[in-house]
């Protein structure tokens, strides 16, 4: 429910591709004095000309504007009207960047995200053949994906809700929380496998009691409290960085928050239940 409501929102509003991806230029300055208010700093770089900006609020006495792609002369019109109304205002960041590079850095992340997902499903394969006899690894593998497509399209629906509303825009660093959320979660998912493994390896030394529905379920028990203890203290460190981190890198918290929440929930009761749904749909699957 929550992925498809997720990705109707993608649908609907879509992302709020920030400089890093459609070009444009970003000052951050910081206020010895008296910070203003965002309106007012909007309004009074409207009234300037500078219509199209995005302002928002950096650190304890930052502010960072974004806007179209600025040359060095606009760059420094806009620095002499903070400089006008505003007092000991300190540039502390210019960047600017071209839409031709941004567009190419938008194609290297998704090309990066569909190798990291292609690489899951190869790996898992390649650990996992030896239970070809009792379940594909293949399968394994797809069900691993599976998981990390409901771990990856949730957050993306919660940050195009973001983007729509509060205007929270989508950087290279949300890439790399992406890429994050897939190597965390593929790893609880993995260990999950993995005692499914072992389980089957020693009821085949043993003797036989249940079928792989049971064995699945048993692996997961024998997991969870690893399972909870990792998330728990992950998310501990991730909440301390949301809220006393600062503002630059609080989204990039918020989605690793969000991300290894899902993850570890997603190894439970997505990728296991999708391994026993598939043995059930081969009714000659025994376990030895």
């Amino acid at each position: 429910m929550f992925v498809a409501a997720s990705a109707i929102l993608l649908v609907v509003y879509g992302l709020n591709l920030g400089v890093d991806f459609r070009g444009g230029s970003v000052i951050e300055v910081n206020f010895n004095g008296d910070r203003p208010a965002l309106g007012e700093a909007k309004d009074i770089l409207a009234k300037a000309g500078l219509v199209e900006v995005a302002v928002n609020y950096a650190e304890e006495d930052g502010m960072i504007l974004r806007t179209k792609e600025l040359s060095e002369t606009e760059h420094q019109s806009i620095l002499a009207v903070l400089h006008k109304n505003f007092d000991k205002v300190e540039e502390k960041r210019f960047d600017s960047i071209g839409p031709v590079i941004g567009n190419e850095l938008k194609s290297k992340s998704v090309t990066a995200i569909i190798l990291v997902l292609l690489a899951v499903i190869i790996y898992i394969a390649l650990v996992f053949r030896k239970l070809s006899k009792t379940l594909s690894p293949w399968v394994m593998g797809l069900a691993a994906i599976t998981a990390l497509l409901h771990d990856v399209i949730i957050p993306l629906g919660v940050f195009a809700v973001l983007g729509h509303f509060y205007g929270v825009e989508i950087s290279a660093v949300f890439v790399a929380a992406v890429l994050t959320i897939l190597g965390y979660s593929v790893a609880d998912t993995v260990v999950v496998f993995d005692r499914v493994r072992e389980n089957i390896i020693r009821r085949s030394s043993g003797p036989s009691a249940g079928g792989f529905p049971e064995v699945v379920h048993k692996s997961i028990l024998q997991t969870l409290t690893r399972s909870l203890n990792t998330t728990f203290t992950t998310l501990l460190s991730l909440f301390a960085i949301y809220f006393f981190g600062g503002e630059s890198i609080r989204y990039f918290a918020l989605a690793l928050i969000i991300g290894i929440f899902l993850g570890a929930y997603s190894s439970i009761f997505v990728a296991s239940p999708l391994l026993v749904w598939w043995s059930r749909q081969r009714k000659n699957l025994k376990i030895p």
